[in-house]
């Protein structure tokens, strides 16, 4: 009966049924029909005391039981939800919205906190290289510098290589992200490292994809 309570007080202050559906309590069209019943007891003058959550629960004829065993229906529906990363928030309006539930979010909230307790926590994979078997590299953004002599200020990059296996890293500082630049950046991190690989792992740099095609097979990078 929370939920309800929460929508007589928000009618009260004169809250329109917009503001109320946006705070997710309940859906436009079954507010207009709280309202009118509200209004018909009586429940809307300020002055008078709330309805009991027995009197509530006649009117509306629903239960007054709480707890995650009222979502028992959706307990399923709710788990893929979740697994798909959708806000606890989000799930509760949909459940509202389009199955007519009529518990609070608190209620959806332990529900969701149990599924997770029972799915467990994940464990990362931790991925094995071997010496010199590859080496992973990106651009990262930099500080802005301004030009002593100029006054220019222009945009930097950071430059990173790291060896899968020793977690080494090679950072250069550049201005650009040149195919260029990249290549020379390549170039001296190898001369660092005193060393190549036999191949390079690319985050999805733009100066190093031109296209996307399945078809094309990675090489080793001392191969290119």
């Amino acid at each position: 009966m929370y939920q309800y309570r929460q929508i007589l007080v928000r009618l009260r202050q004169g809250d329109t049924d917009r503001q109320i559906a946006r705070a997710r309590l309940m859906g436009r069209r079954k507010l207009s029909a709280v309202r009118v019943v509200a209004h018909e007891h009586g429940w809307l003058d300020p002055q008078a005391p709330l309805p009991a959550d027995a009197e509530l629960a006649a009117v509306f004829s629903v239960s007054t039981a709480t707890g995650p065993v009222s979502l028992a229906p959706w307990r399923e529906p709710i788990r893929q939800w979740q697994q798909s990363g959708i806000q606890g928030s989000t799930i509760h309006a949909a459940l509202v919205r389009e199955h007519g539930y009529t518990g609070s979010y608190s209620t959806v909230y332990r529900l969701l906190r149990r599924l997770a307790a029972e799915q467990g926590q994940a464990v990362p994979l931790r991925l094995e290289f071997a010496p010199a078997e590859a080496a992973q590299v990106d651009f990262g953004a930099g500080p802005l510098i301004t030009d002593v002599y100029t006054g220019e200020v222009f945009k930097s990059w950071f430059f990173v290589m790291t060896l899968c296996h020793s977690r080494h890293q090679y950072v250069e500082l550049v201005r650009d992200q040149t195919v260029a630049t990249w290549l020379g950046c390549h170039r001296r991190a190898f001369e660092w490292f005193g060393g190549v690989v036999h191949r390079v792992i690319i985050d999805n740099a733009k100066c190093a994809i031109t296209r996307a095609d399945d078809d094309i097979k990675a090489v080793p990078f001392r191969e290119c």
